[in-house]
């Protein structure tokens, strides 16, 4: 198996492959919040949905807000200061936004141009398709993107500016979530632990041992594929400061040999999103360390290498804990609308059934599996994988997710790499 640290290429993934000439694309914004009330730590019932109608203000029109003062940019190249001040104004103009938990928008993307490899774009639909499914049942708002916000700012770089956007489009967020569109939700049950993260404006999946503590410095300590953002000035801060070692900035050559020197397995000169960011918070006395939560107790971004293989045993160890005695309340058949009481019970139970630990030792389901240096849409992947290996992991990663969703509807895939589905039969997995 190839090294992790091999597997971001000067081709990097796709979800972030915005090409040139993009002026002309379209944001599509899916506003799936669930109109159902759920528990948990999203905002659940107050959520912001198609069903409930926009938010507005009274008589249409209201008082002024940071909307209307022309100083108040959507772009990165336009500082905003006072933001946690004016977005609280906002909320308080708009108290029927801020009910409930915290708000999460989670941001995805990719190129507006048609995909290169004859299959990237039903590969792209399928995952627009998992997240549309994991936002639907967990109250999640879902914003894809197919538009350069900020021409100079491509390839890894552009998620900069659309996570920015989305912050200032978005008060009554509370996180954004970035997620590459490489990436499958491989748990349809798991829910983002964000009381544990309510000293941390910055989430991101790493280890602080490789990135704090190590000797040899990498640029894959983390990964930047995957992140949460808190919607606030510091958040806007860490951006402006993160793009600054970007494309924009008359240093960029020169951050590109800085960073290639500081890291010794990163192989291209380049400076890109993810290396910048290690950078920034190996700096000593930075300003941003401390907020920035290094999370390695789950998938929060998985390795698609570590996980595809373990999938099927996975499968069947979940199957085996509802076929245990005094289990039948967790295969009964029930409404998507109930999903979360029904991922609750299920999650309380996997202590019992010695699934609770997650990681490469653990048979949790991985909660986000990352296709990192696959290119389903160029096809250009990482040398070190095989289109084959690529190709089935994702269609086995797909389907595997897939599955839990089907399942509401009484059905599943005939197999682990099979378009075809077939019915459930009554009291499913026991029968």
């Amino acid at each position: 198996m190839p090294p992790r640290a091999a597997s971001r290429a000067p081709l990097l993934s796709d979800a972030l492959l915005f090409a040139a000439g993009a002026a002309v694309a379209t944001v599509l914004l899916l506003t799936l919040a669930n109109p159902f009330p759920q528990p948990g730590d999203y905002g659940g019932a107050a959520a912001v949905s198609s069903s409930s109608g926009p938010v507005s203000s009274a008589g249409g029109g209201g008082g002024r807000t940071f909307y209307d003062d022309p100083a108040v940019a959507y772009t990165v190249d336009r500082p905003i200061t006072g933001w946690d001040e004016k977005r609280a104004e906002w909320l308080r103009a708009h108290p029927e936004a801020s009910g409930g938990g915290e708000r999460v928008l989670m941001v995805s993307g990719s190129q507006p141009a048609p995909c290169r490899s004859p299959a990237g774009d039903h590969l792209l639909t399928r995952l627009l398709k998992n997240k549309v499914d994991y936002c639907r049942l967990h109250g999640v708002q879902l914003l894809y993107n197919t538009a350069l916000l900020r021409p100079s700012m491509n390839l890894y770089w552009a998620k900069i500016p659309a996570v920015r956007a989305a912050m200032i489009a978005h008060p009554e967020a509370e996180w954004v979530w970035w997620v590459d569109s490489d990436a499958v939700l491989t748990d349809m049950d798991f829910r983002l632990p964000l009381r544990r993260y309510r000293a941390h404006n910055l989430v991101v999946h790493g280890w602080p041992r490789l990135v704090f503590e190590g000797e040899a410095r990498s640029w894959t300590s983390l990964n930047a594929g995957v992140f949460l953002i808190r919607n606030c000035q510091w958040s806007l801060d860490f951006m402006a400061a993160w793009a600054a070692m970007g494309p924009d900035s008359p240093d960029y050559r020169r951050w590109g040999a800085v960073l290639k020197s500081t890291f010794r397995d990163k192989v291209f000169n380049e400076s890109d999103d993810q290396s910048a960011l290690v950078y920034m918070l190996l700096q000593g006395g930075s300003p941003w360390r401390g907020k920035v939560f290094l999370e390695d107790g789950y998938y929060f971004e998985g390795y698609w290498m570590e996980i595809v293989g373990r999938l099927g045993d996975i499968a069947a160890r979940y199957e085996a804990m509802e076929r245990r005695p005094g289990a039948a309340a967790l295969r009964r058949r029930h409404a998507e609308a109930e999903h979360a009481a029904y991922a609750a019970a299920r999650d309380a139970a996997l202590a019992g059934a010695g699934l609770a630990e997650s990681g490469v030792r653990g048979w949790r389901r991985p909660f986000v599996t990352h296709f990192t240096g696959c290119q389903p849409c160029s096809g250009q992947r990482n040398e070190h994988y095989s289109g084959g290996a690529c190709d089935e992991g994702m269609r086995r990663a797909l389907n595997f997710a897939d599955d839990q969703v089907l399942r509401a509807y009484g059905f599943r895939h005939a197999g682990p790499l099979s378009d075809d589905v077939q019915p459930l039969p009554f009291d499913y997995p026991v029968s």
